[in-house]
C-alpha cells in the first residue's frame, strides 16, 4: 500500500513540474522577445484547451475503454472528443482575439510607449477566400495538437500500466523466491538434525561426557537456526562457527583410519549470506567420505576475496559407508544447486568432479 500511494504521488508531482514548466517558460519568452500579453493569453488558452483533451483521454478514455480492451469504443470516443472540442477552442479562439482587439490600444499609458512596443495588429479587411484561411489554419494547428496530446496520454498511459504489471510481477517473483527459501530451509533442517541426533545417540554408548558436549553444540546450532537466522540472512562469521560445532560433532564419531583436514580462512570478510548454505556440502563429505573398514580423507576449506566466497570439499568415496549414513534421500545437494540458483543467478558456479575414488565439490559465489 505505501508503494502505490508513493508511486502516485511522485506521478502527480511529475505533472505538476512538468505543467510549471509548460506554464512558466513563455512568461520569460514573452518578456525576452517583447510579446506582449496578447501572446501570453492566446497561449494559456490554446494550452488550456488541450490540457483538459489530454486529462480526459488520460483519466477517463485510456482506463475506462482502451485498457479494458474496448478498443473501438476507445477509438469513436477519442475522435468525438477531438471533434467536440475544436468548436470550443475555436469560440475560445475568437474571443480572445476580439478582446486583443479591443484592448490592445489601451494597455499603453502614453503616445511613446506605443513606439516602444510592438503591438497586434488589427485584422485587415475581409478579402475573398479569407474568411477560409482563418478557419483552415486554426483546424490545422488545433487538429495537430490535439491529436499530439491523444497520443501522449494514451502512451504515458500505456507506460505506466506497463510498469505497474512489472512492479506486481516482481512482486510476485519475490514472494514466490521467499516462499520456495523457506521450504528449502524447511527441508534442510530436519535432514540436518536427522543425521546429527542419530549421531549423538551413537555417541552416547561410547563416551556419555562427549555426548553431553555435543548435545551443547548441538543446541547452539538449534538457537542459530531458531533466532540468529530467523531474518533470513546470517554474517559468515555465524555460518562458519556452524560448519565448526557440526564438524567437532563429526569428529568424535569418527575413529583413526581416517584424514580430516579443516582450513577457514584467518581473516576474512564478514559477509551477509543464506544460513545453512554450506552445511549440506559437508553433511554430503562425511556421508560418503568416511569408511570404518578403510582409510578415507575429508578436506574441508573456506576462504574470501574482496567479493567472492570460495568452499571447497574433497573426500574419498567409501566402498563400504560408516555407520552415519542413515540411508537418506540425499537431498542436500540438490537443495544447495536450487538455493543458489534463486539467490545468486549468474553470480555462483558449483563444479562437481567425481572419479572412482574421489569426489570434489568447488562453490564460488560473487557477493554483491
Amino acid at each position: 500500500m505505501r508503494e502505490v500511494t508513493k508511486a502516485k504521488t511522485t506521478r502527480i508531482i511529475i505533472h505538476i513540474l512538468v505543467w510549471v514548466v509548460i506554464l512558466v517558460v513563455p512568461v520569460y519568452s514573452a518578456k525576452r522577445f517583447r510579446m506582449g500579453n496578447s501572446f501570453l493569453l492566446s497561449y494559456y488558452t490554446f494550452m488550456a484547451v488541450n490540457a483538459v483533451i489530454f486529462y480526459i483521454n488520460y483519466l477517463f478514455l485510456v482506463p475506462g475503454l482502451f485498457l479494458r480492451k474496448k478498443r473501438y469504443l476507445y477509438y469513436i470516443s477519442a475522435l468525438t472528443l477531438v471533434f467536440c472540442f475544436y468548436f470550443i477552442s475555436d469560440t475560445a479562439n475568437r474571443q480572445v482575439n476580439d478582446f486583443i482587439s479591443k484592448t490592445a490600444p489601451e494597455q499603453f499609458e502614453s503616445p511613446s510607449e506605443q513606439t516602444q512596443v510592438m503591438r497586434p495588429r488589427r485584422l485587415p479587411p475581409i478579402r475573398p477566400g479569407f474568411f477560409i484561411a482563418i478557419p483552415r489554419a486554426h483546424l490545422v494547428g488545433y487538429t495537430t495538437a490535439s491529436f499530439f496530446m491523444v497520443f501522449l496520454s494514451l502512451g504515458i498511459s500505456v507506460l505506466e500500466r506497463q510498469s505497474k504489471i512489472e512492479k506486481m510481477q516482481e512482486e510476485m517473483e519475490r514472494a514466490r523466491l521467499n516462499a520456495e527459501l523457506a521450504f528449502l530451509k524447511n527441508q534442510v533442517s530436519p535432514h540436518f538434525f536427522f543425521n546429527t541426533l542419530n549421531n549423538i545417540y551413537s555417541l552416547s554408548k561410547i563416551s556419555p561426557e562427549d555426548s553431553r558436549d555435543a548435545i551443547l553444540k548441538l543446541s547452539n546450532m538449534m538457537r542459530y537456526l531458531l533466532y540468529d537466522s530467523e531474518d533470513g540472512d546470517t554474517k559468515l562469521s555465524n555460518e562458519i562457527e556452524l560448519m565448526k560445532n557440526y564438524i567437532d560433532l563429526m569428529r568424535l564419531r569418527l575413529e583413526e583410519n581416517y584424514k580430516l583436514s579443516v582450513k577457514f580462512q584467518g581473516k576474512y570478510r564478514d559477509f551477509t549470506i543464506p544460513p545453512l548454505l554450506f552445511i549440506p556440502l559437508i553433511e554430503n563429505a562425511f556421508k560418503h567420505g568416511v569408511s570404518y573398514s578403510e582409510n578415507s580423507f575429508i578436506d574441508i576449506s573456506l576462504s574470501t576475496t574482496d567479493n567472492t566466497i570460495v568452499f571447497r570439499t574433497f573426500n574419498s568415496i567409501s566402498r563400504f559407508p560408516g555407520r552415519h549414513d542413515t540411508g537418506s534421500s540425499g537431498i542436500g545437494l540438490q537443495n544447495v544447486r536450487k538455493r543458489l540458483d534463486l539467490l545468486f543467478p549468474g553470480r555462483h558456479v558449483l563444479q562437481i568432479n567425481k572419479t572412482e575414488s574421489t569426489f570434489e565439490v568447488l562453490l564460488r559465489i560473487e557477493i554483491t
